[in-house]
């Protein structure tokens, strides 16, 4: 039996991975520092490792002691504004941290990753759906983190032989469960909510851009369908299969866009979260935020073909389970 390391496995990201892992019969110890996991989204009977992954004797002692066969590392700081005011704090989190649980994946001898990276790592893409060999030119030490991530992936499994899938993370939104609930004071959805519940209007970042609407249009993804990406990718690993012949027995190495394909503005997730929660959210229009660009979605027939996944949730899904699962804890 394969067994996984979830870095960040309480997160709420990882605690989607976990469960769609476990659904899918395999095996998994979750490694958190707790610093924005909670313990209440860790299913019973999943064993916790509580450490910082640069804690090189936590995270070894945690690879020998399950006999962990594969890591999937989603532990991590994830705010692009705020990386921009601690930029050194953003690479040793997710740089220097992830150097030191590749180390320690090596020592061990540990041969399959899959690495959490970001639709940052583009920054304003020269086109739209971007594609992977879009040239990675990322706007912020956040996405400049992500990108060295996967290069440090990339030139490890030239050197070992490690098997790799990068997912490149468009706008994760909704939940699985009402426990599993994004937390964020980042992400669009929440932050919406939470205005909503300060009695506040939410806020809609400029809407003078060259879009339909004049709000800035994203490729919004169901968390619940980023978690079956995972296993996918996991699944990819465990064959050792290269991303272009999948009867090959070549390494893989790959990053892969995950996203619906679809673009959505802001504008009309507004009209959406609306409808869900049936009165209109009376957004209101203030200036635009450095570094935002006009128009991101993917291109995702990379994942369709390699990793055989595509996403099935709409937006309208997205909302409503997030709009219940911020209800039960509000």
């Amino acid at each position: 039996m394969n067994t996984w390391l979830v870095t960040g496995g309480a997160g709420y990201i990882g605690a989607h991975v976990v469960r769609e892992l476990i659904d899918q019969g395999i095996d998994v110890v979750i490694l958190d520092d707790f610093s924005a996991g909670l313990r209440s989204r860790i299913p019973e009977g999943v064993p916790v490792v509580e450490a910082d992954v640069s804690n090189s004797e936590a995270v070894q002692n945690a690879l020998r002691g399950f006999n962990v066969t594969g890591v999937i590392h989603l532990a991590a700081k994830k705010a692009a504004g705020e990386s921009v005011d601690m930029p050194l704090f953003y690479y040793r989190e997710n740089v220097a941290g992830l150097v030191s649980l590749l180390e320690s994946m090596q020592v061990v001898g540990v041969k399959n990753f899959v690495y959490s990276s970001s639709a940052a790592v583009y920054g304003t893409p020269r086109s739209n759906p971007v594609n992977e060999d879009e040239p990675l030119l990322p706007e912020s030490p956040y996405g400049e983190t992500k990108v060295i991530g996967e290069w440090l992936s990339r030139d490890l499994a030239k050197s070992s032989g490690m098997n790799w899938v990068a997912l490149r993370y468009f706008n994760v939104a909704g939940a699985a469960a009402d426990e599993l609930g994004d937390n964020s004071v980042n992400n669009l959805i929440p932050m919406v909510f939470r205005a909503l519940e300060n009695g506040q209007r939410p806020q809609i970042f400029g809407d003078d851009y060259s879009t339909p609407d004049g709000t800035c249009i994203r490729d919004y993804i169901h968390v619940q369908d980023l978690a079956a990406a995972h296993v996918a990718a996991v699944d990819l690993c465990e064959r050792g299969n290269s991303s272009t012949d999948v009867t090959s027995d070549a390494t893989v190495g790959i990053a892969v866009n995950v996203g619906r394909g679809q673009g959505v503005s802001v504008r009309e997730v507004m009209d959406v979260v609306s409808e869900v929660i049936g009165r209109n959210v009376n957004a209101e229009v203030v200036g635009r935020r450095d570094g935002d660009p006009a128009e991101t979605y993917a291109n995702v027939d990379l994942s369709h073909h390699v990793l055989g996944w595509r996403a099935s949730k709409d937006l309208s899904a997205m909302v409503s389970s997030a709009w219940s699962a911020w209800q039960s804890v509000h």
